[in-house]
């Protein structure tokens, strides 16, 4: 009878061993998943981030160009204001 407690007792332990095994492999696998989820986020932000500064580029191009036609509008409209007030004046 004393072996047969021991092989029992023995067969429960590794029972408890082998489930408490299967919880850490499960929790490791979604650890690992919880990472690679991040990992993908971080990637995915990272190309976002890329095409948000090429988009500033861009548009900090287009207001460079607008700043110079705005400066060439003003600069031909005082040359006409000029024109106009000396034409008024003869």
């Amino acid at each position: 009878m004393a072996s047969e407690i021991t092989l029992r007792q023995a067969i429960e332990q590794l029972e408890k061993a082998m489930t408490t095994l299967e919880q850490a492999v499960e929790l490791r696998l979604e650890k690992e998943g919880d990472f690679s989820e991040a990992e993908e986020e971080v990637q995915r932000m990272n190309a976002d981030r890329s095409k948000l500064a090429q988009e500033l580029d861009l548009s900090e191009a287009r207001a460079e160009r607008l700043e110079t036609a705005n400066r060439e509008v003003s600069r031909r409209l005082v040359t006409a204001m000029e024109t106009i007030r000396t034409v008024l004046d003869r």
